[in-house]
């Protein structure tokens, strides 16, 4: 077999899976339409390099990702498929990467095993037909850390591993990806790296993985990427830029942005049946004595460390959102993957524990895959459910057409789990864990299709339907009661001549010179009939209200 002949597999089979229908639904709020947007103002501003959404501007994140969303809505045109392109691209782009890391750390049958696992497992899967930004700032930080890596084993000249490039290339490029991930999601990138590296001095004897001057000019090389774009902003805004970029990430950190809270082990929780089911695995690689060579053991040391402190850290993190902790999916499908190695070659078996963990986190996603379209044609046996959620309860009046074929997914997942863990051959394991992954991969793409559009009517289409529908318009829009940035998208929300657009209490109550069209939900629509005197009500669907006011 030709030795790239593994990652153009895992290259086309990417592409397969992660291109089709990425515009099927609408971008979800808050994340997928957040990135979106800025994107879109960068093209109608010509501006790229201060984000700005509602066009003003933006601290909360760097504009890397919102370049390469630009970039793509410049091709193919502003709208979903070219949102979540990037990812979709990066998915092409991973898989065969971790497949040749794979192969140098262990050889080609570790490699596949690896990709394998990121491929066939739901959350990884799932993030590359997004629109968020996880996946390209868990690729670049992730990249930075195998450089660190090699530049270690090249400087300690450890065994097993070709030497062909000098130290200060893998050094170099280390810094270089350190600094793009800093440019994608902000300082985060870096402490995650430094933490890598302490923790990993730590354990080491306290011996640090580089010299001191090797690790400061890292850190000069880091800041240098960083210091193009941050400079260039110095130069046009002063200090004012830096300061609220700054003060925005500290709160990030320390508080509960936008209410995303969680319980202490919500991180926890997320991996273990998000990333289901690399994750049952991982937990004996985890566990299972360090075997290998020099190179192998190191490389299992750094990558549970990773694991540790992404897992470690955003559990101290106040706000709580699921893919925060995705980083940890590299190490996690890495664990994994060193368990379905050594089971297949025999060193390992395949515990029971394992299969008991497997059968019921699979049969679980089968009933409720399996149970929801039903559910879907009765909704009124749910209403009693949401007594208290006013919004809830009528969004459980959305008109969709569940046909019941729906349940093919979950149909699908039972076959994966009967076949690939129940009926487990010892003499066809290869053949049992093909089923198992590449079968969830299926399962995570025909549950898409099927289910997400539907998913979506009781949720916020009827709001983005309203915006499209006043798009064209030469109208202010604007919510009232919640936050939401699917108005500026989907109404394609252009700047005004006048500047008291941006200010809702003037769009409420000022003189405005243009009709107001104001999106609220059911709960907020008699506080809002009562703030605002002399708008119309001008439609309802589902849990949304929808209203008018036009200039005296």
């Amino acid at each position: 077999m030709h030795k790239s002949a593994g990652a153009i597999f895992f290259a086309v089979l990417a592409a397969v899976f992660f291109l089709p229908f990425l515009g099927g639904v609408h971008l979800f709020d808050w994340d997928e339409i957040n990135f979106a947007e800025i994107a879109r103002e960068m093209i109608v501003l010509g501006n790229y390099l201060e984000p700005h959404i509602n066009f003003e501007s933006f601290t909360e994140k760097p504009p890397m990702f919102m370049w390469l969303q630009a970039l793509s809505m410049t091709i193919f045109g502003v709208g979903e498929y070219a949102s979540r392109l990037p990812n979709a691209i990066m998915g092409i782009i991973v898989l065969p990467v971790i497949y040749n890391i794979g192969k140098t750390v262990y050889d080609n049958k570790f490699g596949y095993f690896w990709a394998l696992a990121y491929f066939g497992s739901i959350l990884p899967h799932l993030y590359f037909k997004s629109g968020i930004i996880d996946p390209i700032f868990n690729f670049f930080i992730f990249s930075s850390l195998y450089f660190l890596i090699r530049y270690y084993w090249a400087k300690k000249d450890f065994w097993g591993i070709s030497r062909s490039r000098k130290p200060n290339f893998y050094l170099n490029f280390g810094a270089l990806f350190a600094g793009i991930a800093i440019l994608t999601k902000g300082p985060v990138a870096f402490l995650i790296i430094g933490l890598v590296v302490f923790v990993y001095t730590l354990t080491n004897g306290f011996r640090l993985p580089a010299k001191m001057g090797a690790l400061v000019r890292f850190g000069m090389l880091t800041f240098g990427v960083v210091a193009i774009w941050f400079g260039i902003n110095f130069i046009q805004n002063g200090t004012s830029f830096l300061e609220e970029f700054i003060i925005r990430q500290w709160e990030l950190f320390s508080s509960q942005d936008a209410g995303h809270g969680g319980f202490p082990g919500y991180h926890f929780v997320v991996l273990l049946l998000g990333c289901f089911p690399a994750s049952i695995f991982a937990l004996q690689g985890m566990t299972k004595n360090n075997m290998g060579n020099q190179v192998q053991k190191d490389f299992k040391r750094w990558m549970i460390i990773l694991f540790w402190v992404i897992l470690i850290l955003f559990t101290v993190v106040k706000t709580k959102i699921v893919h925060y902790s995705s980083l940890a999916y590299y190490p996690l499908t890495f664990l994994a993957a060193l368990s379905l190695y050594n089971i297949v070659e025999g060193k390992w078996s395949f515990k029971g524990w394992m299969r008991f963990s497997l059968i019921v986190i699979g049969l679980i996603v089968s009933a409720v895959t399996l149970v929801l379209p039903f559910l879907g044609m009765k909704t009124h046996r749910l209403k009693p459910l949401f007594q208290n959620d006013q919004f809830a309860l009528e969004n459980l009046n959305a008109v969709v057409n569940w046909t019941g074929v729906e349940a093919l997914s979950g149909l699908i997942m039972f076959f994966i789990v009967f076949v690939a863990v129940i009926g487990f051959n010892a003499k066809r394991k290869v053949l049992m864990f093909n089923t198992l992954f590449f079968g969830t991969a299926i399962w995570v793409f025909t549950t898409l299709v099927l289910y997400i559009s539907k998913i979506e009517s009781y949720s916020q289409r009827a709001a983005i339907e309203f915006w499209e529908e006043h798009a064209e318009e030469d109208a202010y829009l604007t919510t009232y009661g919640y936050k939401s940035y699917a108005d500026l998208f989907y109404g394609q929300v252009m700047p005004k001549e006048n500047a008291n657009y941006q200010n809702k209490e003037w769009l409420f109550k000022g003189r405005i010179d243009k009709p107001v069209y104001i999106s609220c939900k059911v709960t907020s629509a008699s506080e809002l009939e009562a703030k605002v005197k002399g708008i119309r009500f001008i439609g309802q669907k589902n849990g949304f209200y929808f209203y008018l006011r036009k200039p005296k």
